[in-house]
């Protein structure tokens, strides 16, 4: 089959969009290929057609549970084999989805970065048929990516065990520098291709709001407006308090954050969906891989600390093509606060050197000691003993991490466990269980080995299908049973933990270089100052000012944003006043003009026109004599 009748049979569509076909069509041919193609450009389809063209399993890295999930679905609904291997699963569910993409004829395998590294990856994978491998938001794998994520960098040793296997890289948020690095990153081979998508969004308006009030600000804007909506805070706890604001007036409201219970993201995440709550207040754990085409607004009532999280996360309103708004709440202390968050992210060295010795005394080791030791770690308490604050503390571990001193890792997702310490015998003699305990008692039983003699991992979602009870059931049941001393239940919850990658040394010979420290702060420093300069811009477009960030050059203003919308001292529309001037000026260059001709040659408002020569006049940009016009 062709690639358009591969697209036909299972999307339905005669044609492809934008880029998508030059990417396909590369890909295919077995080139190394890079796709930037922004929010809502139909990334999914450049690999999931010519996986289905060829023979083998489509290997896709994504850090996005959500986003594995909602393809896995999607695909299975089009009849099209795949399945997702993500924290949270069994030892025994791993297995069994690896070996089905090994014997079970699937076309796609969904894993995060983090699982390349596992053993018992690596030697199921030996035995796959790869047909090619998408790397998704590619922009993680570059350390001067907004994203960076060192799991991403496994991916080139993944490279080295499929050698003729071509890479699709696809992210919707990169500047020219991180292009670079996501290829050399990457080892994209000779032949290799980048395309790029014009990120220009036509239908979305940028506009920023100066104001000392920001509930006030987006009160107002919510109740002038219609439309599903997003509003976006820095942390968890504002979360809470923005949606509380607005469900007191009667704007229907939820929020969400990465500390959330699964169950209880999904739910508000299907509910914001459907139309049940108007507005979904949240973090930046929001939205990746959300599929709501008709979001009309997008409210950053805090500011990002990026240009790229911000394109991506406005990007999420008006995917549907119709008419949407990206509004960033905007007061003179966030500049403060923006700047201070460099010397946060990036302490003092020597403040760096002391987190790591006060870290020795926590942990009680020896000079020399370390080496591949793993200690579970609580930030707050180690915080409290030594007097630090918890914000600079994290930077510090994320820092000696980088230098490679240690591995500090705040996302160790420690599954639920359980096991019985009632013998067997004495469990069948208990009768008085009610029908959905001894439901749960059954289901357990069949699903699980060994349970009598040593934990074991088990998975609530697993069990909630099996049963047909809803998760919060089977978490109340179990907390029941261990209650009663039926059996022990640890519930899943993440735990940080630091693991020692080398032996302890003397804080004065931790080194901390260039490329680690000092390069990374200025690359942060100059995201922020670009983020500040967008905030801030009173002449500026605010579209062209976002992708000329992005390295796209153009010299039309979109004609929507606030600053092209505002009033020139001409009288007439920033916009109008740019797109008319640079006009003039141009048939300017080439000769002088009378008055008459000029207006009779471009295709302006007359008296628009005559607006903005009298103003260029008046500034002595161009200069009138008898009757001609002349620079």
């Amino acid at each position: 089959m062709t690639y358009k009748e591969i697209l036909k049979q299972y999307w339905g569509y005669d044609h492809f969009r934008g880029i998508q076909e030059e990417i396909i069509e590369n890909i295919g041919n077995g080139h190394d290929t890079l796709g930037l193609m922004p929010t809502g450009g139909g990334k999914s389809i450049t690999f999931q057609v010519p996986a289905l063209s060829k023979d083998g399993i489509c290997l896709v890295i994504t850090p996005l549970i959500a986003l594995m999930k909602d393809q896995v679905q999607n695909l299975k609904r089009r009849g099209i084999k795949a399945i997702a291997v993500y924290s949270g699963m069994t030892r025994e569910e791993i297995l069994v989805a690896l070996e089905n993409c090994i014997f079970g004829d699937y076309k796609f395998l969904y894993i995060s970065p983090e699982r390349l590294d596992t053993e018992i990856f690596r030697i199921k994978l030996r035995s796959m048929k790869v047909s090619m491998i998408t790397v998704d938001e590619s922009h993680c794998i570059s350390q001067w990516g907004y994203d960076f994520r060192p799991a991403y960098l496994k991916i080139s040793e993944i490279r080295t065990l499929l050698p003729d296997v071509p890479v699709l890289a696809l992210t919707a948020t990169a500047t020219p520098q991180v292009v670079e690095d996501i290829q050399q990153k990457l080892s994209f081979r000779e032949g290799s291709r980048v395309f790029r998508m014009s990120f220009e969004r036509k239908n979305l308006a940028y506009i920023v709001r100066p104001t000392e009030n920001k509930q006030e600000e987006l009160l107002h804007i919510l109740t002038k407006m219609n439309g599903s909506a997003i509003v976006y805070t820095r942390n968890r706890k504002r979360t809470r308090e923005v949606a509380e604001l607005l469900t007191n007036h009667q704007i229907t409201a939820t929020f969400y954050h990465a500390g959330l219970n699964n169950d209880v993201k999904d739910l508000r995440q299907k509910q914001w969906q459907t139309g049940e709550y108007r507005v979904m207040v949240a973090t930046n754990a929001f939205g990746m891989g959300i599929d709501k085409p008709d979001v009309r607004l997008v409210i950053h009532i805090d500011m990002p600390d990026s240009p790229e999280a911000y394109f991506q996360e406005a990007g999420r309103a008006g995917r549907d093509g119709q008419k949407a708004y990206a509004v960033l709440l905007y007061a003179k202390s966030d500049k403060i606060t923006l700047n201070k968050r460099i010397s946060d992210t990036f302490p003092d060295k020597e403040y760096i050197r002391k987190v790591y010795e006060d870290l020795q005394y926590f942990f009680q080791m020896a000079m020399g000691d370390g080496l591949g030791c793993t200690y579970a770690f609580n930030l707050d308490e180690f915080c409290r003993n030594f007097k630090h604050f918890p914000v600079q503390a994290d930077s510090a571990l994320k820092i000696l991490t980088r230098a490679g001193y240690l591995e500090y890792t705040d996302e160790q997702d420690n599954g639920s466990r359980l096991i019985f310490t009632l013998r067997r015998d004495e469990l069948y003699k208990l009768q008085e269980y009610d029908a959905d305990t001894e439901k749960v008692l059954n289901t357990l039983l069949r699903s699980y080995t060994g349970l009598f003699t040593d934990y074991a991992y088990i998975s609530e979602e697993s069990l909630s299908v099996r049963t047909g009870l809803d998760r919060q059931k089977i978490y109340d049941t179990l907390i029941m049973l261990t209650q009663r001393r039926i059996l022990h239940y640890i519930p899943r919850k993440k735990t940080p933990y630091i693991i020692y990658t080398r032996e302890r040394v003397e804080k004065e010979h931790i080194h901390l270089n260039r490329e680690i420290y000092e390069d990374r702060k200025d690359s942060y420093a100059t995201r922020i100052k670009a983020m500040t300069e967008y905030a801030t811009a009173e002449e500026n477009c605010r579209s062209r000012m976002l992708l000329h960030y992005f390295g796209e050059k153009n010299r039309h203003n979109c004609g929507h944003c606030d600053v092209c919308l505002k009033k020139h001292e001409s009288g007439i529309s920033q916009a109008e006043y740019e797109k008319i001037s640079n006009a003039i000026t141009d048939l300017l260059k080439e000769k002088p003009l009378p008055i008459a001709d000029l207006t009779a040659t471009l295709p302006f408002s007359p008296s628009h026109m005559e607006q903005v020569v009298s103003y260029l006049v008046t500034e002595e940009i161009i200069h009138l004599q008898n009757g001609i016009l002349h620079l």
